[in-house]
């Protein structure tokens, strides 16, 4: 994939290192309004998935709604609402924490790893950030009477059900498989297949699965990351709207009236995927907030310079 320079770190007003990536920008009628970089070529979206997952499961009779439905769409931070809502999901279903298959790992939250550490807890598969998507597909496999032993397993038929509908979403054949970070099949697509997907979600009608999703996590959006997150500020700030992070620089964003973004970072640093979003965005004519235009950079616990979109980007 050839990457295109999409940000800057300034530092004192001294340009100190640079990130380069891929971006597209779909407008509302599915036509390429920015292109940067490669983002035809297959990237692996990480937990960018997640939303389809979630619909992939509806679709198969999970019956969620709300918070949880949001949560299984959650990098979540580990806060205590979101490990006692992954207990929700399985309790219901008449499952238990042992059921949970994914990575075991430690709250992502800054406040949420220090409660956590402070009351001498350790990592265990609940509190990993993809817990509540680990529930939902653990609860699908109940409704259905499929085997819960093996539900990662990519010939498992809630993971096809996942691929058959990531590739009707995305338009495109899945490019490239793996094993994701919580041991999920991983499946890799376009950025503008991630758009797509995005697109189609965000601006679904009323009544629908996609429509589920997107409202669920657009009315939720602490579920989805938590306290700080920027997934969780953009959603709070462009109304309606579907985001999703994703880990190695990964992020989407779809938009009720059919707009969507995604970007990935080439070097999978995180600090300046929603700096490049909302650059993107703002040439989309959305109203964007100007809190995650860029990202502080700091020098002594002050703010010294900032991460920046490039020229390209900003136009």
């Amino acid at each position: 994939m050839a990457h295109d320079l999409v940000a800057e770190v300034w530092r004192n007003g001294f340009l100190e290192s640079v990130h380069h990536g891929s971006v597209i920008a779909l407008d509302r009628d599915g036509r390429e309004a920015l292109v940067v970089g490669q983002p035809h070529d297959t990237a692996y979206p990480r937990s960018s998935n997640k939303p389809v997952q979630a619909l992939a499961m509806l679709r198969h009779g999970l019956d969620l709604d709300g918070e949880l439905l949001a949560l299984a769409c959650a990098s979540h931070s580990g806060e205590d609402f979101h490990v006692a809502g992954v207990r929700r999901v399985l309790h219901a279903h008449g499952l238990d924490e042992d059921a949970l298959q994914c990575t075991p790992g430690l709250p992502i939250g800054e406040e949420a790893l220090r409660a956590h550490l402070a009351a001498g807890r350790g990592a265990a598969p609940l509190y990993m950030n993809c817990s509540g998507k680990h529930a939902a597909m653990l609860a699908t496999c109940v409704v259905n009477g499929w085997s819960t032993r093996d539900y990662l397993d990519p010939g498992h038929p809630l993971q096809r059900a996942v691929r058959d509908t990531l590739a009707e979403l995305a338009g495109e054949p899945i490019g490239a498989e793996g094993v994701d970070g919580c041991g999920a099949p991983l499946l890799g697509i376009s950025l503008k297949g991630l758009a797509r997907a995005f697109s189609t979600i965000a601006s679904a009608a009323e009544g629908s699965h996609e429509h589920r999703v997107a409202r669920a996590m657009s009315r939720h959006p602490e579920w989805v990351g938590g306290t700080g997150r920027d997934v969780t500020e953009l959603m709070r700030a462009v109304p309606g709207s579907v985001a999703k992070d994703g880990a190695e620089g990964v992020y989407a964003v779809g938009l009720p009236t059919g707009e969507a973004v995604a970007c990935k970072i080439a070097d999978g640093s995180s600090r300046a995927r929603v700096v490049v979003v909302v650059a993107a965005l703002r040439r989309l004519a959305v109203d964007a907030p100007d809190g995650l235009a860029t990202s502080p950079v700091l020098g002594h616990g002050r703010v010294v310079g900032a991460v920046r979109p490039s020229p390209v980007l900003t136009g």
